[in-house]
């Protein structure tokens, strides 16, 4: 794109839409609901950095050269201006809306920037920004990313990548865990049937001296929900939602609340050398009581006891019976190594490359200090399943490497539900083993039947193999353990389609836009449902908002064909089209649409080659190619994805 223009520039300046906020570049000021938001200067000159660039990431170096040309400024002073640009303009860092930080690398816009036109004519002169000196953005724009970084563009592009990569369970997974753990989003609704043996785990906060033991305050919550997960007749809520309220002051009955639970358990961590100190609280949240309070003083040799401690004496405070041996561990055997190993959980959770690759390093490490600790492999083929699924390592070493590390742990602990069903995940998607995928989430079910990230899995391969019901009542329980997770009603979406229950299909899609409006797919799949119930220039308003292009361009395609716009619709496959490798299924799909088999069955091979999991698996409850469900050529490739017709 064109960079925009300065204040001070000759030629009639833009105006520019970002979310709610309208950016004057003429006047150098920016409104939201008609009120003028005052910037300084360097302010306003780093979001017109960000605007030209978007939606690509301006590096920390671009920034000092744009921002501060010619001054010998240090990076920190990007970071400081970046700090007061968002409390100007109402942005939380922990939660962004407009601007995200990628660490290490710099920042970028959120929000699709929309120009809107000239700039108005200036009223007064107290539109100026309150700041010197004046500053102009240079003339090139910044929107390309040097051939050295491209591998580690933005996250919102590399989804396509994981759909690619992956299958669409998963995919949505990964792309909507990133931007749950970095937004904020339209909370649960008010009514939600409280199971009285129902408790929440909110994150630690960290009590250290130097603040710097974050990651081991996560790890610690984490640990005690999956801990939690096995005792029976308890009803755990997963921790993408359970996280959403980190660093918030939200009051607790609200939060029980939107979580659909009666009971919270807070708690603090405080790491000193060798001694961990860790309180914990229990608090009914339907009248603010606290049931239960206890602090813990332990060796860190101690910390899995301690744990196990903690997740027994919860049970007992809510009543429930719970054999010691379903939760107790031995002692570490190497502190260094469990202290290595939240780390590495802490780094993955990042979800951008170096956070993946700083967490197969911290993982690897584990298993070198110690060999046995199965929980190591099992995070470790993880963190390799999130580099192929981001398209930062080759799918067939990431999957690979990610089916030996999961199979090494239940080597190790047979028990492992999630390992059985990351393996299930990877037959489904990659090896389109659907028997074995069967098998394998069959044993997780029926180790954790009460986890919801393994009836998730298992509702994303009933949805492949056509048994909807079945699906349905997975992806329902799944919500009931992860009320806020926008992914599970992506999936609800997909099933309620195939069962040709539109309202409720629209109503699932809707939610997901509710709770996380920049959603990758999340206007795709919306507009999908609006195109099967005869909404088409409905449905293509939302394929334009689509933020992934193979799926906008696919969608409006469809849209427009379903409209009698066929030259529009071939305008918008030659686009898809022009990246053969990256988009086959999407391509396949507009032209089953457009009852098209010749070219449909081409591509679908091409998908088939190049292990387009994204949304092939689902070709099955896919209403799109209802028109070629008769050739025989379909039914072959059916039976060639051991689909049954």
């Amino acid at each position: 794109m064109q960079p925009p223009l300065t204040p001070d520039s000759g030629t009639a300046p833009p105006r520019f839409r970002i979310d709610d906020l309208e950016v004057d570049v003429g006047k150098a000021e920016v409104m939201r609901g008609g009120e003028k938001i005052a910037l300084p200067k360097l302010s306003f000159d780093l979001l017109l950095a960000l605007i030209n660039a978007a939606p690509s990431i301006v590096t920390n170096e671009d920034l000092l050269q744009q921002v501060w040309p010619g001054l010998l400024v240090s990076p920190e002073s990007v970071a400081q201006r970046v700090k007061l640009l968002r409390s100007a303009i109402g942005d939380d860092s922990q939660q962004p809306r407009y601007i995200l930080g990628v660490r290490g690398r710099g920042y970028r816009l959120i929000p699709v920037v929309e120009r809107l036109g000239k700039s108005r004519p200036p009223s007064d002169a107290t539109n100026t920004p309150i700041d010197t000196p004046s500053v102009r953005i240079p003339g090139g724009s910044t929107s390309q990313v040097p051939s050295s970084k491209r591998s580690k563009r933005s996250l919102t592009r590399v989804a396509v990548a994981a759909a690619v990569a992956i299958g669409v369970g998963a995919a949505i997974t990964l792309s909507l865990n990133f931007w749950t753990a970095n937004r904020g989003g339209v909370q649960a609704p008010a009514v939600v049937a409280i199971n009285d043996k129902s408790i929440a785990v909110l994150p630690f906060t960290d009590m250290s001296e130097r603040k710097d033991q974050e990651y081991f305050a996560d790890g610690m919550a984490e640990e005690i929900i999956d801990l939690l997960v096995k005792i029976p007749g308890l009803k755990v809520v997963s921790r993408t939602s359970s996280f959403r309220f980190k660093d918030k002051t939200e009051d607790l009955r609200s939060i029980g609340m939107q979580l659909g639970v009666a009971y919270i358990l807070e708690g603090s961590v405080r790491q000193s050398g060798g001694r961990l100190r860790v309180t914990a609280q229990l608090i009914d949240s339907r009248d603010g009581a606290h049931l239960f309070s206890q602090s813990y003083d332990r060796d860190l040799s101690d910390v899995l006891k301690m744990q196990d401690e903690i997740a027994i004496a919860l049970a007992q405070a809510l009543q429930l019976e719970v054999e010691e041996n379903i939760v107790s561990r031995p002692a570490l055997r190497n502190s260094d190594a469990y202290t290595l190993y939240l780390q590495g959980l802490h780094a993955s959770s990042r979800f951008d490359q170096e956070g993946m690759e700083q967490a197969v390093s911290d993982f690897e490490r584990v298993i070198e200090l110690d060999p046995s600790f199965a929980p190591a492999h099992l995070t470790l083929g993880n963190a390799h399943f999130l580099l192929g699924a981001y398209g930062f390592m080759p799918p067939a070493i990431a999957f690979e490497r990610d089916r030996l590390a999961n199979e090494h742990a239940l080597k190790l602990d047979p028990n492992l539900a999630l390992a059985h069903a990351q393996l299930g995940d990877i037959h489904r998607a990659y090896d389109w083993d659907w028997a074995a995928a069967d098998r394998e989430l069959k044993q997780a079910l029926a180790i954790a039947p009460a986890d919801g990230d393994i009836l998730f899995y298992a509702a994303v391969q009933s949805l492949g193999m056509g048994r909807l019901d079945e699906a349905l009542k997975q992806v329902n329980a799944a919500l009931a353990y992860d009320p806020l997770n926008a992914s599970r009603y992506q999936v609800l979406t997909l099933i309620q389609s195939s069962r040709g229950r539109l309202g409720e299909a629209e109503a699932a899609a809707r939610r997901t836009l509710e709770l996380i409006p920049m959603a990758p797919f999340g206007h795709y799949f919306l507009g999908n449902v609006l195109l099967l119930r005869g909404q088409p220039d409905v449905a293509l308003t939302e394929f334009s908002k689509e933020t992934i292009d193979s799926a906008r361009l696919s969608g409006s395609a469809m849209a427009y064909f379903d409209m009698g716009r066929k030259t529009d619709s071939d305008l918008a496959l030659v686009q898809i089209t022009n990246h053969p490798t990256d988009h086959p299924f999407f391509t396949a799909r507009v032209y089953a649409f457009r009852g098209e088999p010749n070219e449909a069955v081409k591509w679908l091979d091409r998908a088939y080659a190049q292990k387009d999991s994204g949304m092939l698996p689902f070709i099955k409850g896919d209403s799109s190619f209802n028109k070629i469900q008769a050739d025989p050529r379909y039914k072959a490739f059916l039976k060639k994805m051991n689909l049954p017709e």
